[in-house]
């Protein structure tokens, strides 16, 4: 009986002690770590102050997992660190990719919106007005022009109707005038003649 209670008593403390070495195995981080320990250490008092008492191993093992940790904690860190340094020279190259290419683009789009005039570039908008400005300049300068030529063609042609007019009245003038001075030569004839017949 006696064997019987210590064999269900050793059997109970390895389970406990299994299962607190599971909770350990299962609660790796240094707080359960420190947890642990704590559950393991005993306590005792002495002149009215309590002390804790460690097992120097247990406390070695959680120092080489912190140590560790803060290992493993720089390393990623480091790696982080190299990663970012990584990305920003990619982040700037890429920007100075986009700048250019944006560069690029406004220059295409600006050629796109430009006319080559007179040995200048110009924008679209300003080409159309030059152009509309040169066409109705060249529409007024014709409608001048008509204007001009018909008022001269006008002019003309009254000219020519009044020297048409003129030459004609000139000629019957002259005929009256031709008449007349034939008509005064037969006269002074007819005087001569007479005054010869009288002498």
């Amino acid at each position: 009986m006696k064997h019987l209670t210590f064999l269900v008593l050793a059997a109970c403390m390895c389970l406990s002690v299994v299962h607190a070495q599971q909770q350990a195995v299962e609660d790796n981080s240094i707080q359960g770590q420190f947890n642990v320990l704590k559950k393991k250490s005993t306590n005792y008092n002495q002149n009215g102050k309590r002390y804790e008492v460690v097992r120097l191993l247990q406390l070695n093992a959680l120092q080489k997992n912190i140590l560790d940790s803060i290992d493993t904690a720089n390393s990623t860190i480091g790696t982080l660190k190299a990663t970012i340094a990584e990305n920003e020279t990619e982040i700037s190259a890429l920007n100075s990719k986009l700048n250019e290419a944006t560069t690029n683009l406004n220059k295409l789009t600006e050629e796109k919106d430009s006319m080559p005039f007179l040995g200048s570039m110009v924008s679209k908008g300003t080409y159309k007005l030059i152009t509309w400005s040169i066409i109705l300049v060249l529409v007024i300068f014709l409608a001048l022009f008509v204007y001009k030529f018909r008022n001269s063609n006008t002019l003309t042609r009254l000219a020519k109707s009044n020297l048409s007019d003129l030459e004609e009245e000139y000629e019957q003038h002259r005929r009256r005038a031709l008449e007349r001075e034939q008509k005064i030569s037969r006269k002074l004839q007819d005087e001569i003649n007479k005054n010869k017949k009288t002498t």
